[in-house]
Order: structure tokens, then sequence, then C-alpha cells
């Protein structure tokens, strides 16, 4: 699977940037409310909601935020309602850029990430263009520093993982959505930290980028649309080698 997840992991490796900007519990909190009225404020019945609260948990949100969001999703508290809406679109390189934006206006989301957009010389794509060309996957990241490789493949695998895979300082294991409940909690029972965890879009066809001019764009782009406060998630089918990355830090 090399390269198969390539964008969620260096999203990862930069998530405590996006953690300090205080943009990742507001992003987050907006997720819980919007599955919370969708399927309810009861994690046990709400499936998609336990996959919510474990992300933000594994992030370190406080629990009364989580309380709170969940709450106001539910209309135990009064809250904004956010409509979910996907845009997709190509970055340079022929990269593609599957965007998700949770919003209570989405009038003001369409012309800020269309300007985004325009910004960067490109233009939004006809739906599904993009977007077929993921997959949507668990996936769960964990120090390598502080679990043995043999021992916490037994775990994850037990629980019904489909694949685990060493990227420099941590490992990442791959799910099914429908397992990743399970191997959390297998995680879970078995002591094990994870640094990150979330069911996601991943490439089914990472495209390789090997100009590092071209990479630089392409972050640049997607650093300004994860700027905007109404976009969610911007997945990208970019495989990026290692080198360039070193040279990007």
């Amino acid at each position: 699977m090399s390269g198969h997840s390539k964008w969620k992991t260096i999203q990862h490796k930069k998530g405590a940037a996006d953690a300090k900007r205080g943009k990742i519990f507001s992003k987050l909190a907006k997720e819980l409310m919007v599955i919370a009225r969708q399927g309810g404020s009861d994690p046990d019945t709400n499936p998609s909601l336990r996959t919510a609260i474990q992300k933000a948990k594994s992030v370190n949100m406080p629990a009364d935020n989580i309380d709170r969001a969940v709450k106001k999703g539910a209309g135990e508290l009064e809250g904004a309602i956010f409509e979910e809406i996907v845009y997709e679109g190509y970055a340079s390189g022929g990269i593609g850029l599957v965007v998700l934006v949770l919003t209570d206006n989405k009038n003001r989301a369409a012309a800020e990430v269309r300007h985004i957009f325009t910004k960067h010389g490109s233009s939004f794509a006809s739906q599904g263009s993009v977007s077929r060309g993921f997959e949507r996957k668990g996936q769960i990241f964990i120090d390598a520093s502080t679990v043995e490789e043999d021992a916490l493949m037994d775990v994850v695998l037990e629980a019904g993982a489909e694949d685990m895979q060493k990227d420099g300082e941590q490992f990442e294991i791959i799910t099914d959505p429908s397992s990743f409940n399970d191997v959390t909690a297998a995680l879970e029972t078995a002591e094990i930290a994870t640094m990150g965890a979330e069911v996601s879009m991943v490439p089914t066809a990472p495209m390789p980028v090997t100009d590092k001019s071209v990479a630089s764009s392409i972050f640049r782009f997607i650093a300004d649309l994860e700027d905007n406060d109404d976009v969610q998630n911007v997945y990208a089918n970019m495989d990026v080698s290692d080198e360039i990355l070193a040279e990007m830090e």
C-alpha cells in the first residue's frame, strides 16, 4: 500500500501546527454537531458519532468541548445548523482535490472556496470527477517509539485492520470504515495510545509529484483552503517523495 495514503500522512504530521492556529477544535466541533444532528447524541447507537468522538479524543480535544458540541448538534443546546458540501477540482500537475465543507451559509462558502480556487489558477470540476478516485478508509497513527511492531500488528489485525505500515517514526493502520471502531477499541483495551484516528478519503491511485516547485504550489493551495473556516477537510491524490518533503521542511 505504499503511497496509498501519503497525503493524509502528511496532513497528520502537520496536524500540530493546525492545532496551534486554533482551528482544529472548531472544525471537530462542527463535525460532531452535524453527526449528532443526523444520528442522535448517543455514541452507542450512532457509530459515526463514536468515530468522531474517537477522532476528537485522539487530538486531545477537551471532554467538555466534545460534550457541548454533541449537545448542540442534538438540539439540547442552542447552536448553528451546518450543511455538508463537497467541491472538487485540480491543483498543479493535475493533482485532484476533494474539499469537504461544513457551513451555515452555503452561498458564502461557495464564493470563498471558489475565490481560493481562482487565486491558484483553478476552478471547480464536476461532481464525482475527482472523488471517484478516492475511497473511504479508517486511518490510525501510532508513535512507533511506544510499541513493538509485532505486538501492534497482532492487536490490530486480530481486530480487523486491513494493513499496517511504518512511515518514519510512526505506524499507520488502515481499516475498512466498518472495522474502524473495533480496531480503535482494541488499541484502547491494549493501552496503546493513538496519535490520530479518523475515517477519511484516501486515493486509490496516488499521483507522484517529483518537482519541488509543483509540490510547494499544491501545499500553498491546500493551506489556503484549510485556513478557510468553512473548509473541514481537503483530500489530495498526491504522492510526494520523502526527499522532496525533507527539502521543504
